[in-house]
């Protein structure tokens, strides 16, 4: 039984077309993925499948065999030599038809292999050299850009926790004599994450804060967006101290709001998205410090901005933050201030997602509850934009106790100025645009 292959191609012959369609023999697909296998390996139940697929499928938990359903004991893919020939010649037979002949696939490294070339990179942080660790990591990339599996044994042996000790001895020495290194180490741990405690300690230390501060001034988008994406999984992690470490380095809060401000990049967007609501949201003493600072330099505007037009998970960041900001006076002031807020608050109730009523909720719950002066204006302009009957479809279509409590507060405090307001269509027609 042969089945199609998924594109047609059109070919002259004698001066007319000859629509001609490529078929792939069904024993050439994997069972899982229905692709044609690039690495046949076969079970102990003798079903061949491509050796990606079935590593995932044991990956996510499943124990028995994909076609047979027989529960397998022996975990151990005996490599398929003979179908990996035949369908390497069958591609060469078909490459006139724009199919391509799959590589021969390289051996799977072994637990031994990543420990040793791991006892080599310690050793050549301790000794700062830069070159010797280079090559030694551009190799242990290249392992993992072979297979998953290399990727998962070259992280199961401790790559992660081994790099970033050898990132911070070389951050210690000098940033700018260690910068070619420093970056490729970086690059390796990105697809190593999420990262163990061990690693997280250094990668937390002094010198590597201040290196990854460096990286977000000074080099190129792809070195940016590395150090952004690590500094979001560094404080993922819920340590108080990397965050004081983090907020204590001089600009750090000018550059996040810049890159909000500048949207270079979507990763790097997101990801200052996350190291603000990080810094904003921690249990340190200093929490209220940073929310203040961020305000001063004018992130409710910026987030605002970000919230008229942007993709669901924008929004949810940006109304975390935004929500957070709102819980210290200096935030609702400037809130305020701005005629955007509640207007862009309300039409994001029951819009996005159910994370987005709740940020949108809370966050007008305290402006209206906090307001002192301004409650009053802040009632009146949420229910000229329908804030009154969004929040009755909130708690008709359910959400959680804490929105629950806060929306039905809402309802209180407004229903005394409903009598002289009526609704106004909230399309932002006639709003000033913040700048």
């Amino acid at each position: 039984m042969v089945l199609g292959w998924r594109r047609r191609k059109n070919n002259h012959h004698k001066g007319g077309k000859l629509n001609m369609e490529v078929v792939i023999p069904n024993h050439f697909r994997c069972p899982i993925s229905l692709d044609l296998m690039k690495d046949p390996v076969t079970l102990s139940t003798g079903i061949t499948y491509d050796r990606e697929s079935v590593e995932r499928w044991f990956h996510e938990g499943n124990i028995t065999c994909p076609v047979t359903n027989q529960v397998v004991r022996n975990f151990d893919m005996i490599p398929n030599h003979s179908l990996r020939i035949m369908i390497q010649d069958w591609c060469v037979e078909n490459r006139q038809y724009g199919v391509e002949r799959i590589p021969t696939p390289r051996i799977p490294i072994s637990s031994i292999e990543v420990s040793d070339l791991l006892f080599q990179v310690k050793a050549s942080a301790r000794g700062l050299d830069q070159y010797g660790c280079l090559e030694l990591v551009q190799k242990m990339e290249r392992w993992g850009s072979e297979s998953e599996r290399n990727k998962k044994c070259i992280v199961d042996n401790g790559a992660p926790g081994a790099l970033a000790d050898a990132f911070d001895a070389f951050a210690n020495d000098s940033v700018e004599r260690n910068v070619i290194v420093l970056e490729e180490i970086l690059s390796a741990l990105n697809w190593m994450f999420p990262l163990q405690l061990e690693a997280h300690k250094s990668l937390g230390s002094h010198a590597s804060l201040h290196c990854m501060i460096w990286f977000l001034k000074h080099q190129d988008l792809s070195g940016k967006e590395k150090s952004i994406v690590a500094l979001k999984e560094l404080l993922s992690f819920g340590d108080v101290k990397h965050v004081e470490a983090l907020s204590e380095i001089e600009g750090v809060n000018e550059l996040l709001v810049d890159f909000i401000n500048k949207r270079i990049s979507p990763k790097i967007t997101k990801a200052s998205l996350r190291v603000i609501w990080y810094m904003c949201s921690s249990s340190s003493l200093s929490s209220e410090k940073m929310k203040l600072a961020f305000v001063d330099l004018g992130l409710v505007s910026s987030l605002l901005d970000i919230l008229i037009d942007s993709d669901k998970s924008l929004c949810e960041k940006a109304l975390a933050i935004l929500d957070s900001l709102c819980s210290c006076e200096g935030g609702r002031e400037k809130a305020y201030g701005n005629d955007l807020t509640i207007p862009v608050l309300v039409k994001k109730i029951l819009r996005v997602s159910p994370l987005t009523t709740d940020y949108s909720v809370s966050a007008i719950w305290k402006l209206c509850k906090f307001g002192d002066k301004n409650e009053g204006r802040a009632l009146v302009e949420a229910l000229q934009v329908g804030a009154f009957q969004k929040l009755l479809l909130v708690l008709q279509v359910g959400c959680g106790d804490e929105t629950k409590e806060k929306a039905t507060e809402l309802l209180k405090l407004l229903n005394p100025y409903r009598a002289d307001l009526e609704c106004i269509d909230s399309d932002f027609k006639n709003l000033k645009r913040s700048f």
